[in-house]
């Protein structure tokens, strides 16, 4: 058990499990109000807003994250039921529906009062952590008795992420002639950051640390050559540096390096967002045709029955105080109470009232 000053070692005794994601739009008439929400705060210029609502018309407005995470909800309820966890489980979105305000309403009518929060963000980062946990505190601003969120630690290093992830990989690797299989590098992708953002947060290292661990789960008589980079960083604007290279890049550089297959694994989705769709089924694949290089595309965990497995298992440790809590690999267990300073956004001046974290100073929120 972590002895870290950020764990909580209270048995907590919850009402319900609130899943915690990002939202989609699911219709063209969806796409300007959800940008709405996605870009509030954010100035971005025309042009570039231009182009990411082109993205989404692309597949007329449908981004394929509602329905994975309807299908994730249905998963967690069933592994719930079957353990006898009777425990209602609600679906929050940050920016379409359902969106935060409405389920924290309905959980308030609901006669909940504490609630564990598993966010499919799994990564520590600003927008991956920090900014849900801002839109918690948002979402219960006016409620008469707002329920007490308590958020899930991360589950990067937990064994039913790293079975799951890994089982996605050997099922895109068995797609390559056996011959030349051992030999295939795997290029792990994530959402590309704002190098300010990125810099403060745990976000790269907890990213390399779960890219090891399945390497190693994957390996085989030789070790397996894995590279991390980026993608999805069409949200950029001004001279502002983001994270690379680039999942474009990387691919024509193992053409050059003579490789004939690569295997592009999204370890930092939980489940396909437009983002997977269109940055690695569309365009990464159309790099890979263009310099003759094999592409596979690895599956993200989705419903894989280890990473549903999971949150079970995360809610249990918050619940049960003589629960030993599971991580794999150099980091342990990562905490359950955000310093003050985790996960800055980059941007100056002091971050917003946020759940599920250490005090500020001069702030009386804590939960």
């Amino acid at each position: 058990m972590s002895e870290s000053p950020f764990a909580d070692q209270t048995a907590r005794q919850y009402d319900a499990l609130l899943i915690v994601s990002f939202g989609g739009p699911e219709g063209l008439a969806d796409v300007e109000p959800f940008l709405d929400n996605v870009l509030h705060g954010l100035k971005l210029s025309d042009s570039a807003r231009r182009k990411i609502d082109d993205r989404y018309r692309r597949f007329g407005g449908v981004s394929p994250i509602g329905q994975h995470t309807r299908d994730l909800v249905r998963a967690v309820r069933d592994e719930l039921e079957r353990r006898g966890l009777a425990l209602p489980v609600y679906l929050g979105n940050r920016n379409w529906h359902p969106l935060l305000p409405d389920t924290l309403r309905t959980m308030e009518a609901d006669g909940i009062r504490r609630a564990a929060a598993f966010v499919t963000s799994i990564f520590g980062s600003y927008s991956g952590c920090r900014r849900y946990r801002e839109d918690l505190r948002l979402a219960a601003d006016g409620l008469q008795q707002a329920p007490t969120i308590d958020r899930l630690r991360y589950g990067y290093n937990h064994p039913g992420f790293v079975a799951a992830f890994t089982d996605q990989v050997r099922s895109a690797l068995a797609e390559i002639p056996e011959e030349r299989r051992t030999r295939t590098p795997i290029l792990f992708t994530a959402h590309s950051l704002p190098e300010a953002a990125a810099r403060n947060a745990p976000y790269v290292a907890q990213l390399r640390e779960a890219c090891r661990l399945i390497a190693l789960a994957l390996r085989d008589r030789n070790p397996r050559r894995w590279r991390l980079v980026y993608q999805s960083n069409n949200a950029r604007y001004g001279d502002e540096r983001w994270l690379g290279p680039d999942i474009c890049d990387a691919v024509a550089e193992e053409c050059e390096r003579g490789e004939r297959d690569v295997v592009v694994a999204p370890i930092g989705f939980v489940c396909d967002h437009l983002e997977v769709t269109l940055d690695l089924d569309v365009e990464a694949r159309a790099a890979a045709n263009a310099v003759g290089i094999n592409l596979i595309r690895a599956g993200t965990v989705g419903t894989h029955p280890a990473f549903v497995g999971m949150i079970p298992d995360l809610l249990r440790e918050r619940s049960e105080t003589a629960t030993e809590r599971i991580a794999l690999g150099r980091h342990g267990p990562s905490h359950d109470v955000c310093p003050a300073n985790c996960c800055p956004s980059g941007r100056p001046g002091q971050p917003r009232p946020a759940v599920c974290g250490s005090p500020l100073p001069g702030s009386r929120w804590f939960r």
